[in-house]
C-alpha cells in the first residue's frame, strides 16, 4: 500500500515537462549535427537517446529509494565522488583545449556532472544536522572545507564552469540552512582575497574568455576577434530568427556551420534561429515550470535535508539555464556550461535526470498537506 501511495504522489507534472524538454532537445541536437561527417557528431543524437533512456530510469529508481537512505550514506558517496575525481588526472580522457574531464569506463563519463547531485546530498545531510549552529563561523568553514577538495580537484581539470557551479550550490544550501548577514561580508573579503590566486591558476583560453566578455577589442586584433567567433555567429543566429524563426532545421547559420559548437554550449542560438523569440520563450518557460515544481518540493518537505535537496537541485538547473542562455546573448561570458535537458551531453544529462530523481524523492514523501 506504501508503495502506491508513493506513486500517487509523483509529480508527474515536473516528469512530464522534463521529458518533453528532453525530446526537444534530440531534435534540436538533430538539427545541430545534421548531415555532419565526423562520427562523434554524428553519433551525438543515438547517444543523447541512450543516456535519456538510462536518465529516465534514474529518476523512478530514484524516487523509489528513500533519499533519507542517500543522506545516511553521505560519507561514502563523498569518498566515491573523490576517488573518481581523483582517477581523472591519472586515467582520464583529454578533450577540447586540453581539458582531462572524463573517464572511460566502456562509456565516457564526466565525474564532475555526477558531482553536483553528490554534493547536493552531502553537503545537504551535512548541513541538515547543523541548523542550530549556522551562527557559528566554524559551522561555514566546515561547510567550506567539505567542497574545497572535490572543488579544487574540478578546477584544475580545468574545469572553470562546474567549479562555478560547485560554489553556487555551496552558497545556496548555507543560505537555505540559515546563514547570517554578518558572514556575507567574510565571503566577500575572501573571494577579493583568492581573486588573483584564481586568476593566475587559469588557462589562457578561460582569461580569454572574461577578458573579451569586458573589453571591446578593435577590428584590427585579428587574435581577439577570433576567440570572440562564437559570440558574434551566436548573436547574429538569434537576429535571424526573429519573432518565430526560419523553421525547424532550416537555419542558415546552423546549416551553413557558421555557428560552433551549436550542439552543446551554443544551442540556445540554434533554438531561437530556428523557433524565434516564441519558441525560445516557450524553452525557458518549460524550464522555469520545473525549476518551480522543485521548489514547491521543497517547501512541502518534511525534513530539512529533503528541502536542502530541493533547493540545491532547483538552483543547479536555474544557475546553469542562466548562464547558458546569458552566454549566447551575450550577457555573460562563455563559461562552457551547457542548457540543462536540451544540450548534448551524455553525464550533464543524467546528472539533472538524477538530480530530477532526487526532487522526487523527496516530493513522494512530503507532508500530506498540499
Amino acid at each position: 500500500m506504501e508503495s502506491v501511495s508513493i506513486w500517487r504522489r509523483f509529480d508527474y507534472v515536473l516528469f512530464g515537462v522534463s521529458v518533453l524538454l528532453i525530446i526537444f532537445g534530440v531534435l534540436m541536437i538533430r538539427s545541430a549535427t545534421l548531415g555532419a561527417v565526423d562520427p562523434d557528431l554524428a553519433n551525438r543524437v543515438s547517444d543523447q537517446i541512450l543516456y535519456a533512456s538510462i536518465g529516465v530510469v534514474l529518476v523512478f529508481v530514484l524516487a523509489a529509494v528513500d533519499y533519507r537512505l542517500l543522506g545516511a550514506m553521505h560519507v561514502w558517496l563523498y569518498l566515491g565522488l573523490l576517488g573518481l575525481l581523483f582517477l581523472v588526472p591519472i586515467i582520464g580522457v583529454v578533450g577540447d583545449a586540453g581539458a582531462r574531464r572524463w573517464i572511460n569506463l566502456g562509456i565516457l563519463i564526466q565525474p564532475s556532472e555526477i558531482g553536483k547531485t553528490i554534493i547536493i546530498v552531502t553537503l545537504g545531510f551535512w548541513l541538515s544536522k547543523r541548523y542550530d549552529k549556522m551562527d557559528k563561523i566554524t559551522t561555514i568553514i566546515g561547510s567550506m572545507l567539505h567542497i574545497s577538495l572535490p572543488v579544487g580537484l574540478i578546477f584544475t581539470q580545468p574545469d572553470l564552469g562546474t567549479t562555478i557551479v560547485f560554489v553556487v550550490l555551496w552558497l545556496t544550501l548555507i543560505w537555505a540552512a540559515g546563514l547570517r548577514i554578518r558572514h556575507i561580508i567574510l565571503f566577500i573579503v575572501i573571494a577579493f582575497s583568492l581573486s588573483p590566486i584564481m586568476w593566475s591558476q587559469m588557462q589562457p583560453y578561460q582569461r580569454e574568455r572574461i577578458t573579451n566578455f569586458i573589453t571591446t577589442p578593435s577590428d584590427a586584433d585579428e587574435e581577439t576577434i577570433g576567440s570572440r567567433y562564437n559570440i558574434r555567429q551566436a548573436s547574429i543566429s538569434i537576429g535571424v530568427g526573429g519573432l518565430v524563426g526560419t523553421g525547424y532545421a532550416n537555419g542558415t547559420q546552423n546549416v551553413g556551420r557558421f555557428l560552433r559548437v551549436r550542439h552543446t554550449d551554443f544551442i540556445f542560438s540554434v533554438i531561437a534561429e530556428e523557433f524565434g523569440f516564441v519558441g525560445s520563450t516557450a524553452v525557458m518557460v518549460l524550464i522555469g515550470i520545473v525549476i518551480l515544481r522543485i521548489l514547491r518540493g521543497a517547501r512541502l518537505a518534511i525534513d530539512p535535508l529533503g528541502s536542502m535537496i530541493c533547493y540545491g537541485v532547483a538552483a543547479m538547473i536555474f544557475f546553469q539555464s542562466v548562464v547558458s542562455i546569458g552566454m549566447n546573448i551575450g550577457l555573460l561570458p562563455v563559461t562552457g556550461l551547457t542548457l540543462p535537458f536540451i544540450s548534448s551531453g551524455g553525464t550533464a544529462l543524467l546528472s539533472t535526470l538524477a538530480g530530477i530523481g532526487l526532487a522526487e524523492s523527496v516530493i513522494v514523501r512530503r507532508r500530506r498537506i498540499t
